[in-house]
Protein backbone atom coordinates (compact mmCIF):
# COMPACT_ATOMS: atom_id res chain seq x y z
CA UNK A 1 0.00 0.00 0.00
CA UNK A 2 1.19 3.52 -0.78
CA UNK A 3 2.76 5.51 2.02
CA UNK A 4 0.96 8.40 3.73
CA UNK A 5 2.28 11.90 3.04
CA UNK A 6 0.85 14.73 5.09
CA UNK A 7 0.42 18.08 3.31
CA UNK A 8 0.21 21.64 4.65
CA UNK A 9 -3.13 22.91 3.26
CA UNK A 10 -2.06 26.55 3.59
CA UNK A 11 0.90 26.10 1.22
CA UNK A 12 0.36 22.79 -0.57
CA UNK A 13 3.80 21.65 0.58
CA UNK A 14 4.51 18.12 1.83
CA UNK A 15 5.21 17.80 5.56
CA UNK A 16 6.23 14.19 6.20
CA UNK A 17 5.81 10.67 4.84
CA UNK A 18 4.83 7.68 6.99
CA UNK A 19 4.93 3.95 6.25
CA UNK A 20 1.73 1.96 6.51
CA UNK A 21 1.74 -0.98 8.91
CA UNK A 22 1.53 -4.45 7.46
CA UNK A 23 -1.37 -6.67 8.49
CA UNK A 24 0.96 -8.70 10.73
CA UNK A 25 2.25 -5.52 12.42
CA UNK A 26 -1.26 -4.21 12.99
CA UNK A 27 -2.52 -7.50 14.40
CA UNK A 28 0.52 -7.71 16.68
CA UNK A 29 -0.32 -4.21 17.95
CA UNK A 30 -3.88 -5.33 18.74
CA UNK A 31 -2.57 -8.34 20.68
CA UNK A 32 -0.11 -6.14 22.59
CA UNK A 33 -2.87 -3.66 23.46
CA UNK A 34 -5.04 -6.50 24.75
CA UNK A 35 -2.18 -7.81 26.87
CA UNK A 36 -1.65 -4.33 28.36
CA UNK A 37 -5.39 -4.15 29.07
CA UNK A 38 -5.30 -7.36 31.11
CA UNK A 39 -3.03 -5.58 33.61
CA UNK A 40 -4.60 -2.12 33.41
CA UNK A 41 -8.11 -3.41 34.20
CA UNK A 42 -6.87 -4.65 37.59
CA UNK A 43 -5.70 -1.21 38.71
CA UNK A 44 -8.05 0.72 40.97
CA UNK A 45 -10.23 3.53 39.67
CA UNK A 46 -8.22 5.99 41.75
CA UNK A 47 -4.95 4.67 40.33
CA UNK A 48 -6.22 5.02 36.76
CA UNK A 49 -7.42 8.54 37.56
CA UNK A 50 -3.92 9.56 38.71
CA UNK A 51 -2.43 8.35 35.42
CA UNK A 52 -5.10 10.22 33.44
CA UNK A 53 -4.36 13.38 35.41
CA UNK A 54 -0.72 12.96 34.41
CA UNK A 55 -1.76 12.65 30.75
CA UNK A 56 -3.44 16.06 31.01
CA UNK A 57 -0.24 17.50 32.47
CA UNK A 58 1.72 15.96 29.58
CA UNK A 59 -0.60 17.56 27.04
CA UNK A 60 -0.16 20.98 28.63
CA UNK A 61 3.62 20.59 28.73
CA UNK A 62 3.62 19.82 24.99
CA UNK A 63 0.85 22.25 24.04
CA UNK A 64 2.81 24.52 21.75
CA UNK A 65 4.55 21.74 19.82
CA UNK A 66 1.31 19.79 19.32
CA UNK A 67 -0.65 22.93 18.40
CA UNK A 68 1.91 23.96 15.78
CA UNK A 69 1.84 20.46 14.27
CA UNK A 70 -1.97 20.42 14.10
CA UNK A 71 -1.97 23.81 12.37
CA UNK A 72 0.60 22.61 9.84
CA UNK A 73 -1.32 19.41 9.12
CA UNK A 74 -4.91 20.65 8.86
CA UNK A 75 -4.77 24.46 8.65
CA UNK A 76 -6.39 25.29 12.00
CA UNK A 77 -5.83 28.80 13.30
CA UNK A 78 -2.98 28.54 15.79
CA UNK A 79 -5.07 30.03 18.58
CA UNK A 80 -7.76 27.40 17.98
CA UNK A 81 -5.12 24.66 18.05
CA UNK A 82 -3.83 25.86 21.41
CA UNK A 83 -7.38 26.05 22.76
CA UNK A 84 -7.99 22.51 21.53
CA UNK A 85 -5.01 21.11 23.43
CA UNK A 86 -6.16 22.96 26.54
CA UNK A 87 -9.66 21.46 26.13
CA UNK A 88 -8.05 18.01 25.90
CA UNK A 89 -6.12 18.60 29.10
CA UNK A 90 -9.36 19.77 30.71
CA UNK A 91 -11.05 16.52 29.69
CA UNK A 92 -8.25 14.63 31.44
CA UNK A 93 -8.69 16.77 34.57
CA UNK A 94 -12.49 16.34 34.61
CA UNK A 95 -12.27 12.59 34.03
CA UNK A 96 -9.64 12.13 36.73
CA UNK A 97 -11.80 14.07 39.20
CA UNK A 98 -15.15 12.51 38.30
CA UNK A 99 -14.39 9.13 36.73
CA UNK A 100 -13.98 7.14 39.97
CA UNK A 101 -17.41 8.13 41.31
CA UNK A 102 -19.10 7.66 37.90
CA UNK A 103 -17.72 4.11 37.72
CA UNK A 104 -18.07 3.19 41.40
CA UNK A 105 -20.00 0.05 42.28
CA UNK A 106 -23.72 0.58 42.96
CA UNK A 107 -25.83 -1.27 45.52
CA UNK A 108 -29.24 -2.73 44.71
CA UNK A 109 -31.94 -4.49 46.72
CA UNK A 110 -33.08 -7.38 44.51
CA UNK A 111 -36.09 -9.46 45.48
CA UNK A 112 -34.32 -12.73 44.69
CA UNK A 113 -31.16 -12.28 46.77
CA UNK A 114 -29.82 -10.74 49.94
CA UNK A 115 -28.22 -7.86 48.11
CA UNK A 116 -27.16 -6.82 44.65
CA UNK A 117 -24.07 -5.10 43.28
CA UNK A 118 -23.74 -3.42 39.89
CA UNK A 119 -20.12 -3.14 38.86
CA UNK A 120 -18.92 -1.41 35.70
CA UNK A 121 -16.32 -3.75 34.27
CA UNK A 122 -14.09 -2.82 31.33
CA UNK A 123 -14.75 -4.83 28.18
CA UNK A 124 -11.32 -4.87 26.52
CA UNK A 125 -9.79 -3.12 23.53
CA UNK A 126 -11.73 -0.18 22.06
CA UNK A 127 -10.93 0.80 18.47
CA UNK A 128 -11.40 4.44 17.47
CA UNK A 129 -11.58 5.70 13.87
CA UNK A 130 -11.19 9.47 13.96
CA UNK A 131 -11.27 12.44 11.54
CA UNK A 132 -8.91 15.33 10.91
CA UNK A 133 -10.88 18.41 11.96
CA UNK A 134 -9.85 18.21 15.64
CA UNK A 135 -6.64 16.15 15.53
CA UNK A 136 -6.24 16.04 19.33
CA UNK A 137 -9.78 16.44 20.68
CA UNK A 138 -11.33 13.68 18.59
CA UNK A 139 -8.75 11.29 20.03
CA UNK A 140 -8.90 12.45 23.64
CA UNK A 141 -12.72 12.45 23.68
CA UNK A 142 -13.03 8.67 23.40
CA UNK A 143 -9.57 7.55 24.54
CA UNK A 144 -9.59 9.13 28.00
CA UNK A 145 -13.07 7.81 28.81
CA UNK A 146 -12.09 4.33 27.63
CA UNK A 147 -8.85 4.36 29.63
CA UNK A 148 -10.68 5.54 32.74
CA UNK A 149 -13.08 2.62 32.34
CA UNK A 150 -10.08 0.25 32.29
CA UNK A 151 -10.02 -0.52 28.57
CA UNK A 152 -7.17 -0.55 26.06
CA UNK A 153 -7.33 1.89 23.16
CA UNK A 154 -6.46 1.67 19.47
CA UNK A 155 -6.51 4.69 17.15
CA UNK A 156 -6.79 4.89 13.39
CA UNK A 157 -6.47 8.60 12.74
CA UNK A 158 -7.17 10.44 9.51
CA UNK A 159 -4.20 10.26 7.16
CA UNK A 160 -4.27 14.08 6.98
CA UNK A 161 -3.07 14.34 10.60
CA UNK A 162 -1.01 11.18 11.03
CA UNK A 163 1.75 13.11 12.79
CA UNK A 164 -0.63 14.54 15.39
CA UNK A 165 -1.94 11.07 16.25
CA UNK A 166 1.57 9.69 16.68
CA UNK A 167 2.60 12.66 18.80
CA UNK A 168 -0.34 12.10 21.17
CA UNK A 169 0.82 8.50 21.59
CA UNK A 170 4.32 9.74 22.42
CA UNK A 171 2.98 12.26 24.96
CA UNK A 172 0.93 9.53 26.64
CA UNK A 173 3.88 7.17 26.94
CA UNK A 174 6.17 9.88 28.34
CA UNK A 175 3.46 10.89 30.83
CA UNK A 176 3.36 7.38 32.27
CA UNK A 177 0.65 5.45 30.44
CA UNK A 178 1.62 1.76 30.31
CA UNK A 179 3.28 0.64 27.10
CA UNK A 180 0.93 -0.54 24.33
CA UNK A 181 -2.22 0.51 26.22
CA UNK A 182 -2.79 3.32 23.67
CA UNK A 183 -1.62 2.38 20.19
CA UNK A 184 -1.79 4.30 16.91
CA UNK A 185 -2.42 2.10 13.87
CA UNK A 186 -1.08 3.66 10.66
CA UNK A 187 -3.34 1.71 8.32
CA UNK A 188 -5.79 2.09 5.44
CA UNK A 189 -9.53 1.38 5.27
CA UNK A 190 -9.29 -2.25 4.12
CA UNK A 191 -7.09 -3.24 7.03
CA UNK A 192 -9.27 -1.16 9.33
CA UNK A 193 -12.22 -3.43 8.52
CA UNK A 194 -10.11 -6.42 9.59
CA UNK A 195 -9.25 -4.67 12.87
CA UNK A 196 -12.98 -4.28 13.57
CA UNK A 197 -13.39 -8.03 13.07
CA UNK A 198 -10.38 -8.96 15.25
CA UNK A 199 -11.51 -11.07 18.21
CA UNK A 200 -9.51 -8.98 20.69
CA UNK A 201 -11.38 -5.79 19.69
CA UNK A 202 -14.52 -5.46 21.80
CA UNK A 203 -15.81 -1.97 20.94
CA UNK A 204 -15.64 0.41 18.00
CA UNK A 205 -16.19 4.17 17.90
CA UNK A 206 -16.22 6.39 14.84
CA UNK A 207 -16.49 10.11 14.26
CA UNK A 208 -17.18 10.82 10.60
CA UNK A 209 -19.79 11.07 7.88
CA UNK A 210 -23.08 9.19 7.99
CA UNK A 211 -21.80 7.13 5.04
CA UNK A 212 -18.75 6.09 7.02
CA UNK A 213 -21.01 5.37 9.98
CA UNK A 214 -23.14 3.00 7.95
CA UNK A 215 -20.06 1.12 6.78
CA UNK A 216 -18.43 0.83 10.20
CA UNK A 217 -21.75 0.10 11.92
CA UNK A 218 -22.43 -2.71 9.45
CA UNK A 219 -18.96 -4.24 9.91
CA UNK A 220 -19.15 -3.99 13.69
CA UNK A 221 -22.73 -5.25 13.79
CA UNK A 222 -21.82 -8.31 11.74
CA UNK A 223 -19.14 -9.07 14.33
CA UNK A 224 -21.52 -8.24 17.23
CA UNK A 225 -19.33 -5.39 18.50
CA UNK A 226 -20.66 -2.46 20.54
CA UNK A 227 -20.39 0.86 18.66
CA UNK A 228 -20.63 4.58 19.32
CA UNK A 229 -21.13 6.65 16.17
CA UNK A 230 -20.76 10.45 16.12
CA UNK A 231 -21.66 11.34 12.57
CA UNK A 232 -22.33 14.36 10.39
CA UNK A 233 -25.01 17.00 10.69
CA UNK A 234 -26.47 20.10 9.12
CA UNK A 235 -27.28 21.82 12.40
CA UNK A 236 -30.00 24.44 12.30
CA UNK A 237 -29.76 27.76 14.12
CA UNK A 238 -33.16 29.44 14.41
CA UNK A 239 -33.42 33.23 14.56
CA UNK A 240 -36.86 33.81 16.09
CA UNK A 241 -38.98 36.94 15.90
CA UNK A 242 -37.86 38.39 19.25
CA UNK A 243 -34.13 37.71 18.79
CA UNK A 244 -31.46 40.36 19.43
CA UNK A 245 -30.23 40.61 15.83
CA UNK A 246 -26.76 41.95 16.61
CA UNK A 247 -26.21 39.02 18.96
CA UNK A 248 -27.83 36.61 16.50
CA UNK A 249 -25.60 37.68 13.61
CA UNK A 250 -22.46 37.34 15.73
CA UNK A 251 -23.39 33.98 17.28
CA UNK A 252 -24.48 32.54 13.93
CA UNK A 253 -21.26 33.70 12.25
CA UNK A 254 -19.18 32.09 15.00
CA UNK A 255 -21.28 28.93 14.74
CA UNK A 256 -20.61 28.65 11.03
CA UNK A 257 -17.00 29.83 10.76
CA UNK A 258 -15.36 28.32 13.84
CA UNK A 259 -12.51 25.94 12.95
CA UNK A 260 -12.56 27.22 9.35
CA UNK A 261 -16.16 25.98 9.08
CA UNK A 262 -15.14 22.34 9.56
CA UNK A 263 -16.85 21.14 12.72
CA UNK A 264 -19.60 18.53 13.00
CA UNK A 265 -21.47 20.76 15.43
CA UNK A 266 -21.02 23.98 13.44
CA UNK A 267 -24.23 25.78 12.59
CA UNK A 268 -24.91 25.08 8.93
CA UNK A 269 -28.54 26.02 8.22
CA UNK A 270 -29.72 29.40 9.50
CA UNK A 271 -33.50 29.53 9.66
CA UNK A 272 -34.70 33.10 9.99
CA UNK A 273 -38.29 34.21 10.60
CA UNK A 274 -39.79 36.48 7.97
CA UNK A 275 -40.30 39.36 10.43
CA UNK A 276 -36.54 39.81 10.99
CA UNK A 277 -35.15 38.20 7.83
CA UNK A 278 -34.00 41.29 5.91
CA UNK A 279 -32.40 42.97 8.92
CA UNK A 280 -30.62 39.76 9.94
CA UNK A 281 -29.30 39.06 6.43
CA UNK A 282 -27.78 42.52 6.21
CA UNK A 283 -25.85 42.05 9.47
CA UNK A 284 -24.97 38.41 8.77
CA UNK A 285 -23.57 39.00 5.28
CA UNK A 286 -21.59 42.02 6.47
CA UNK A 287 -20.00 39.84 9.14
CA UNK A 288 -18.98 37.22 6.53
CA UNK A 289 -17.70 39.84 4.07
CA UNK A 290 -15.38 41.11 6.80
CA UNK A 291 -13.63 37.74 7.20
CA UNK A 292 -10.08 37.77 5.82
CA UNK A 293 -8.32 34.58 4.83
CA UNK A 294 -4.83 34.44 6.31
CA UNK A 295 -1.85 32.36 7.36
CA UNK A 296 -3.17 30.08 10.12
CA UNK A 297 0.09 30.49 12.06
CA UNK A 298 -0.54 34.26 12.25
CA UNK A 299 -2.29 35.24 15.48
CA UNK A 300 -4.29 37.92 13.64
CA UNK A 301 -5.76 35.78 10.84
CA UNK A 302 -9.55 35.56 10.73
CA UNK A 303 -9.79 32.19 8.97
CA UNK A 304 -7.36 29.62 7.63
CA UNK A 305 -7.62 27.17 4.73
CA UNK A 306 -9.74 24.07 4.55
CA UNK A 307 -7.93 20.87 5.46
CA UNK A 308 -7.30 19.67 1.90
CA UNK A 309 -7.82 20.76 -1.70
CA UNK A 310 -9.97 17.68 -2.38
CA UNK A 311 -12.41 18.56 0.39
CA UNK A 312 -12.43 22.20 -0.73
CA UNK A 313 -13.32 21.09 -4.27
CA UNK A 314 -16.12 18.88 -2.93
CA UNK A 315 -17.54 21.90 -1.11
CA UNK A 316 -17.41 24.03 -4.26
CA UNK A 317 -19.31 21.30 -6.10
CA UNK A 318 -22.04 21.37 -3.44
CA UNK A 319 -22.28 25.16 -3.73
CA UNK A 320 -22.49 24.97 -7.53
CA UNK A 321 -25.23 22.33 -7.41
CA UNK A 322 -27.19 24.37 -4.87
CA UNK A 323 -26.98 27.48 -7.04
CA UNK A 324 -28.02 25.47 -10.11
CA UNK A 325 -31.11 24.46 -8.13
CA UNK A 326 -32.12 27.96 -7.09
CA UNK A 327 -29.85 29.13 -4.28
CA UNK A 328 -28.27 32.59 -4.54
CA UNK A 329 -24.75 33.61 -3.48
CA UNK A 330 -24.88 36.61 -1.14
CA UNK A 331 -21.09 36.65 -0.68
CA UNK A 332 -18.13 34.38 -1.41
CA UNK A 333 -18.96 31.22 -3.32
CA UNK A 334 -15.85 30.67 -5.46
CA UNK A 335 -12.31 29.33 -5.03
CA UNK A 336 -9.75 32.12 -4.71
CA UNK A 337 -6.75 32.20 -7.04
CA UNK A 338 -4.03 31.26 -4.57
CA UNK A 339 -1.96 28.21 -3.69
CA UNK A 340 -3.44 25.98 -1.01
CA UNK A 341 -6.88 24.72 0.04
CA UNK A 342 -8.52 28.12 0.54
CA UNK A 343 -12.24 28.92 0.47
CA UNK A 344 -13.94 32.19 1.43
CA UNK A 345 -16.65 32.79 4.03
CA UNK A 346 -19.80 32.26 1.97
CA UNK A 347 -23.52 32.92 2.47
CA UNK A 348 -26.18 31.24 0.36
CA UNK A 349 -29.78 32.47 0.40
CA UNK A 350 -32.98 31.09 -1.15
CA UNK A 351 -31.90 27.67 0.15
CA UNK A 352 -34.61 25.04 -0.28
CA UNK A 353 -35.16 21.26 -0.37
CA UNK A 354 -33.45 19.54 -3.29
CA UNK A 355 -30.24 21.54 -2.84
CA UNK A 356 -27.13 20.14 -1.13
CA UNK A 357 -27.13 23.32 0.98
CA UNK A 358 -30.49 22.25 2.47
CA UNK A 359 -30.34 18.45 2.44
CA UNK A 360 -26.69 17.60 3.10
CA UNK A 361 -23.75 18.57 5.26
CA UNK A 362 -21.58 21.34 3.81
CA UNK A 363 -18.31 20.83 5.69
CA UNK A 364 -16.67 24.19 5.19
CA UNK A 365 -17.33 27.93 5.67
CA UNK A 366 -20.66 28.09 3.78
CA UNK A 367 -23.84 29.25 5.55
CA UNK A 368 -27.24 28.20 4.20
CA UNK A 369 -29.96 30.74 5.01
CA UNK A 370 -33.59 29.63 4.94
CA UNK A 371 -36.61 31.92 5.36
CA UNK A 372 -39.37 30.79 7.74
CA UNK A 373 -42.89 32.22 7.90
CA UNK A 374 -42.87 32.45 11.71
CA UNK A 375 -41.41 30.84 14.81
CA UNK A 376 -43.52 27.69 14.46
CA UNK A 377 -42.44 27.27 10.86
CA UNK A 378 -38.81 27.79 11.91
CA UNK A 379 -39.07 24.88 14.33
CA UNK A 380 -40.59 22.69 11.61
CA UNK A 381 -37.78 23.55 9.19
CA UNK A 382 -35.11 22.96 11.82
CA UNK A 383 -36.37 19.41 12.34
CA UNK A 384 -36.74 18.81 8.60
CA UNK A 385 -33.42 16.99 8.36
CA UNK A 386 -32.13 13.45 8.40
CA UNK A 387 -29.55 14.67 10.90
CA UNK A 388 -29.82 15.62 14.56
CA UNK A 389 -26.49 16.40 16.20
CA UNK A 390 -26.80 19.97 17.47
CA UNK A 391 -28.55 23.24 16.84
CA UNK A 392 -29.21 26.69 18.19
CA UNK A 393 -32.00 29.07 19.17
CA UNK A 394 -31.64 32.85 19.07
CA UNK A 395 -34.55 34.15 21.09
CA UNK A 396 -35.40 36.99 23.49
CA UNK A 397 -37.48 34.76 25.79
CA UNK A 398 -34.94 32.41 27.32
CA UNK A 399 -37.48 30.22 29.12
CA UNK A 400 -39.46 29.74 25.91
CA UNK A 401 -36.24 28.77 24.13
CA UNK A 402 -35.48 26.20 26.84
CA UNK A 403 -38.94 24.68 26.34
CA UNK A 404 -38.45 24.53 22.57
CA UNK A 405 -35.06 22.91 23.09
CA UNK A 406 -36.27 20.30 25.57
CA UNK A 407 -39.64 19.39 24.04
CA UNK A 408 -39.50 20.11 20.33
CA UNK A 409 -35.96 20.30 18.91
CA UNK A 410 -35.08 16.79 17.68
CA UNK A 411 -31.35 16.96 18.22
CA UNK A 412 -28.74 15.88 20.75
CA UNK A 413 -27.45 19.33 21.78
CA UNK A 414 -28.94 22.82 21.72
CA UNK A 415 -27.24 26.20 22.22
CA UNK A 416 -29.45 29.11 23.27
CA UNK A 417 -28.12 32.59 22.44
CA UNK A 418 -24.57 31.21 22.31
CA UNK A 419 -22.33 28.87 20.37
CA UNK A 420 -20.02 26.25 21.81
CA UNK A 421 -18.27 23.06 20.77
CA UNK A 422 -18.00 20.70 23.75
CA UNK A 423 -17.60 20.65 27.51
CA UNK A 424 -16.38 17.68 29.57
CA UNK A 425 -19.33 18.01 31.97
CA UNK A 426 -22.06 17.85 29.30
CA UNK A 427 -23.10 14.87 27.12
CA UNK A 428 -22.06 15.04 23.47
CA UNK A 429 -23.84 13.06 20.73
CA UNK A 430 -26.76 13.08 18.34
CA UNK A 431 -29.84 11.31 17.03
CA UNK A 432 -31.16 10.20 13.63
CA UNK A 433 -28.39 9.99 11.00
CA UNK A 434 -26.05 11.87 13.31
CA UNK A 435 -25.43 8.62 15.13
CA UNK A 436 -25.89 7.21 18.61
CA UNK A 437 -24.13 6.92 21.92
CA UNK A 438 -22.79 9.70 24.11
CA UNK A 439 -19.40 11.05 25.04
CA UNK A 440 -18.49 13.32 27.97
CA UNK A 441 -20.59 14.23 30.99
CA UNK A 442 -20.16 10.91 32.76
CA UNK A 443 -21.94 9.14 29.92
CA UNK A 444 -18.81 8.49 27.89
CA UNK A 445 -17.03 6.45 30.57
CA UNK A 446 -19.93 3.98 30.62
CA UNK A 447 -20.31 3.43 26.87
CA UNK A 448 -17.70 0.67 26.74
CA UNK A 449 -18.23 -1.11 30.05
CA UNK A 450 -20.13 -4.19 31.11
CA UNK A 451 -22.74 -3.19 33.68
CA UNK A 452 -22.39 -6.48 35.52
CA UNK A 453 -25.06 -7.70 37.96
CA UNK A 454 -23.81 -9.56 41.04
CA UNK A 455 -26.37 -11.27 43.26
CA UNK A 456 -25.34 -12.12 46.84
CA UNK A 457 -27.37 -14.66 48.84
CA UNK A 458 -29.06 -13.92 52.13
CA UNK A 459 -27.08 -14.76 55.24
Amino acid sequence: MADITTVNPATGEDIQTYDHMSEDEAFAAVEACHEAFTQWKLRSLEDRAEVIKALGKGLRENKEELAQLMTREVGKLIGDSRDEVELCAGICDWTAANGPKELADESRDPSNAGRGIVTFSPIGVVYGIQPWNFPAYQVIRYAIASLMAGNGVLLKHSSLCTGSGLMIGKIFREAGLPENLFTVLVIGHDLSDKIIEHDKVRGVTLTGSDGAGRHVGEKAGAAIKKTVLELGSNDAYMVLEDADLDLAAEVCAQARLYNNGQTCINGKRFIVTDKVYDAFIEKFVARFEGVELGDPTDEDSDMGPMSSADLRDDLQDQVDKSVANGAKVACGGSVPDRKGAWYPATVLTDVAPGQPAYDDELFGPVASVIRAKDDEDAMRLANDSRYGLGGGILCGDEQRAIELASKHFDTGMVYINTYGVADPSMPFGGVKNSGYGKEHGGFGVKEFVNAKAIFVGKN
